[in-house]
C-alpha cells in the first residue's frame, strides 16, 4: 500500500513538473521574489486592488472529495481572468480579474484523498480498516455519495478520529514535500509584478470539538524562502505554536509570514476569548504574540458573516447580514450555539474585548483589520452575486436546485444552500501590485471587506479635517496629517474627525449610506457600541425620523433578478467628527457602507434555471451587499 501511494505521487508531480518544465524556463528571478523593485510604485496606496486570500483546488483533503477536479493551475488561470471549465462542465469565468491570489489548501492531509481515490482498491483493502475502505467505495459510487463521505471525515476529524492511514506524518509528509514545491513553482510562473500576484499560503485547520479556529497563512516571500517550510499542520498543534512556526521561519529565512484567522461566527465562542485557551487569565505575552501574528481577520465570506450577531447589537437595524442558518452551532453541527457563546464568536465584540485586554494588559491581542474572502472549494475564486459557483461542485450551477437543497458540511441537517453566502473580496490600498506592496498593505491593516462588490473606500483619522479639504489634495493630507484605516490615533484631547469616501462599483448598485461603528470601553470600564449613519443617499429627502434614516427603497424585480440604480447615489463622501468623544477614552472607528437592495444568487438562480425559492429563501434573496473598513483605533495619550 505504502508503494502505491507512493507511486501515485511521484507519478502525479513527476507529470505536473515535467509538463511546466518549458514554461518554467522561461520564468524570470523577478516572478520568483517578493516584487521589491520590480515596478515603479505610487507615492501613496493609489487604488484598492483586488483579490482572495482563501481559494482550495483539489489538493485540500475535503474539496477532492467533495468533487473538484480543478487544480492551482487553474485557479490562477480563472482568478487572472482566464476561462476555465468547472468540474462540473460548464465554462466559467470571472468577467474582472482579480489582482492577486492566494491559494490556500488544507495543510492537513494535503492531497490525500486524491491519492486514496486513485490508489487501487486492493491497496486499501490491504489496510484493514472498514471506515477508510467505506469512504474510497461511496467516493467511487457517485458525487452524492463522495460528498457524504468527506462530511463523515469532517467530522472525524473534528472527534480526532480518522484512520490511521490518514494520520501518517512520514508519509503524509513526503507527499506535502511534493506538492508543496511544485505549486510553489506554480505561483512562481503565475506570478507577474504590476500585473497579477501570486502568494503562497495554506489553511492551518484546528477545530476541537468541531468549533472553527481555522487561520489561513499568507507569505509574502517567493519561493526561495517559502520552500525551506512546508504547510504547518492543524491536528494536534495549537495556535502558539502555529505562530511559533511562523517565527521561526521569519528569523531562519529572513521572509514574513501572517496568519488570518476566519469564520469566528462557527467557533462556538473559542476564537475571541478573554482568557488562555485552557482558561486561565489571558497572559501579556500571550496577547502580543498573537497581535503580531494575526494582524487581520476574515470578516465575511461563503459561510457567513462574522461582524455581528443581532443578540449582541440590538440596537445596529443593519446588523445580522450572513447569520441565518450559521448561528446554529459549530462547522459540522456537531455542537449548537447558544447566545452567550456569541460574544466570542464575532468580530465586533472582539474588537471590543480587545479594549479591554489592553486596559489590563496593555496589549490588545485583537486589533485587527478586516478583509473578506471566498473559501471556495471549486478552485474559482468569485464572490460575485451573478457569477456564483458554489462553495464546493457538489453546488455548482450543474446543480440547479442548490438554493433549496441541505447543503451540510458535517452529518447533521440545519443548513440549506441558500444559507450561503456569494462571498468576498479583499481589498488592499498598496503602491503597487506585488508580493511586497501587497502584504505589507495586509500588515499595516490597509485593507477591508466586502461581501462581493468592488466599491472603492477610504478613510483617514485625525484631528483637523474639514469640508474644504475635499477641494484639495486630501488624500496627501490624509497621510500626511492623519493615519489611514488600520492605523493608530493618540489622544489630543479633542474629538477625532474622519475624512471618508465612498464610490460605488463601476459594474454594481448605487449606494444607500455610509456609517461608522465605534466601539469604546467607557470611565466605568464597561464596553459599548454605536452606529452612526454619517452620509446618505438623498439626504434632503431622506430626514431622520426617529432617530432612524429611511430605508432607501427597493427596485429589485423578484421575477427578473433585475434592479435599476434609479435610488441611491454613486458617490457618498463625508467629513464626520465623533459627537460623543471623552478624552481619555479608548475607542475604535470602522466604517460600513451599505450599498441599495440588490438580488442575491439565489435569485440569479431562480430567474435563470426557473426554480421556485423555498418561502425562506425567497424572504433572503435580496440584501444590501457592504464594505467593511478596518478600524482605526484611538488610545489615550502615553
Amino acid at each position: 500500500m505504502k508503494r502505491a501511494w507512493q507511486s501515485f505521487a511521484l507519478a502525479s508531480i513527476s507529470a505536473l513538473v515535467l509538463s511546466g518544465c518549458d514554461d518554467l524556463e522561461a520564468v524570470d528571478d523577478v516572478q520568483r521574489g517578493d516584487g521589491e523593485g520590480a515596478i515603479e510604485l505610487a507615492e501613496f496606496p493609489d487604488r484598492p486592488y483586488w483579490g482572495d486570500t482563501h481559494l482550495h483546488t483539489d489538493n485540500s483533503v475535503d474539496a477532492f472529495g467533495f468533487g473538484v477536479r480543478l487544480g492551482p493551475e487553474a485557479a490562477l488561470r480563472f482568478a487572472s481572468g482566464e476561462e476555465v471549465t468547472a468540474t462540473t462542465g460548464a465554462k466559467a469565468r470571472l468577467s474582472r480579474p482579480l489582482d492577486f491570489l492566494v491559494i490556500a489548501d488544507h495543510s492537513d492531509g494535503l492531497g490525500a484523498t486524491r491519492r486514496l481515490y486513485d490508489a487501487p482498491r486492493i491497496g486499501v483493502v490491504a489496510q484493514n480498516d472498514e471506515t477508510l475502505l467505506r469512504w474510497y467505495d461511496m467516493m467511487h459510487e457517485s458525487p452524492e455519495q463522495s460528498q457524504l463521505a468527506i462530511a463523515e471525515l469532517i467530522t472525524a476529524a473534528a472527534n480526532d478520529t480518522l484512520p490511521a492511514a490518514l494520520r501518517d506524518p512520514e508519509r503524509q509528509r513526503e507527499a506535502t514535500t511534493e506538492i508543496w514545491n511544485a505549486q510553489l513553482e506554480l505561483l512562481d510562473r503565475y506570478n507577474r509584478p504590476g500585473v497579477f500576484t501570486a502568494l503562497a499560503g495554506f489553511e492551518w485547520t484546528l477545530m476541537p470539538d468541531g468549533n472553527n479556529l481555522h487561520r489561513v497563512v499568507m507569505f509574502r516571500d517567493g519561493s526561495d524562502r517559502t520552500s525551506q517550510v512546508l504547510p504547518y499542520p492543524g491536528l494536534g498543534t495549537t495556535a502558539e505554536q502555529l505562530w511559533d512556526y511562523m517565527s521561526a521561519y521569519e528569523e531562519n529565512t529572513g521572509g514574513q509570514a501572517l496568519a488570518i484567522p476566519h469564520n469566528s461566527n462557527l467557533s462556538n465562542g473559542l476564537m475571541f476569548e478573554m482568557t488562555m485557551p485552557d482558561g486561565s487569565p489571558m497572559t501579556a505575552e500571550y496577547a502580543a504574540k498573537r497581535a503580531e501574528a494575526e494582524p487581520v481577520v476574515e470578516m465575511t465570506q461563503i459561510k457567513g458573516d462574522s461582524e455581528t450577531h443581532p443578540f449582541l447589537s440590538p440596537n445596529d437595524e443593519m446588523a445580522g447580514f450572513g447569520v441565518k442558518g450559521w448561528e446554529l452551532g459549530n462547522l459540522p453541527l456537531t455542537a449548537r450555539s447558544t447566545p452567550d457563546m456569541y460574544a466570542g464568536s464575532y468580530v465586533r465584540e472582539a474588537l471590543k474585548r480587545g479594549l479591554s485586554l489592553e486596559e489590563q494588559l496593555g496589549v490588545n491581542p485583537y486589533a485587527f483589520g478586516m478583509i473578506g474572502a471566498t473559501d471556495s472549494h471549486t478552485a474559482m475564486a468569485t464572490g460575485d452575486e451573478e457569477n456564483f459557483w458554489g462553495k464546493h461542485t457538489g453546488n455548482e450551477q450543474a446543480n440547479t436546485d442548490r438554493a433549496n437543497q441541505p447543503q451540510n458540511l458535517g452529518t447533521r441537517q440545519g443548513r440549506f444552500g441558500w444559507h450561503y453566502l456569494a462571498g468576498g473580496y479583499a481589498a488592499a490600498w498598496a503602491r503597487g501590485n506585488t508580493r511586497a506592496e501587497i502584504f505589507d498593505a495586509f500588515q499595516r491593516r490597509e485593507v477591508y471587506a466586502t461581501t462581493g462588490p468592488r466599491m472603492s473606500v477610504r478613510v483617514f483619522g485625525g484631528f483637523g479635517f474639514n469640508e474644504s479639504d475635499w477641494d484639495g489634495d486630501w488624500v496627501r493630507k490624509g497621510y500626511t496629517q492623519g493615519v489611514p484605516m488600520g492605523g493608530e490615533l493618540a489622544d489630543s484631547g479633542e474629538a477625532p474627525n474622519f475624512i471618508i469616501s465612498a464610490l460605488k462599483d463601476p459594474d454594481g448598485a448605487n449606494l444607500d449610506r455610509v456609517q461608522v461603528v465605534k466601539g469604546w470601553l467607557d470611565a466605568s470600564g464597561d464596553l459599548r457600541e454605536q452606529v452612526y449613519d454619517v452620509v446618505w443617499s438623498d439626504m434632503e429627502t431622506r430626514a431622520r425620523s426617529g432617530g432612524k434614516v429611511p430605508a432607501v427603497g427597493d427596485t429589485v424585480d423578484r421575477a427578473t433578478a433585475t434592479y435599476t440604480n434609479d435610488i441611491g447615489a454613486a458617490e457618498l463622501r463625508s467629513v464626520w467628527t465623533d459627537p460623543d468623544y471623552a478624552e481619555g477614552q479608548r475607542a475604535f472607528y470602522y466604517v460600513r457602507v451599505l450599498e441599495i437592495p440588490t438580488p442575491r444568487w439565489t435569485l440569479f438562480d431562480a430567474a435563470r434555471f426557473g426554480i421556485t425559492l423555498s418561502e425562506e429563501a425567497l424572504a433572503d434573496s435580496v440584501a444590501q451587499e457592504r464594505a467593511y473598513t478596518s478600524p482605526i483605533w484611538l488610545n489615550p495619550s502615553a
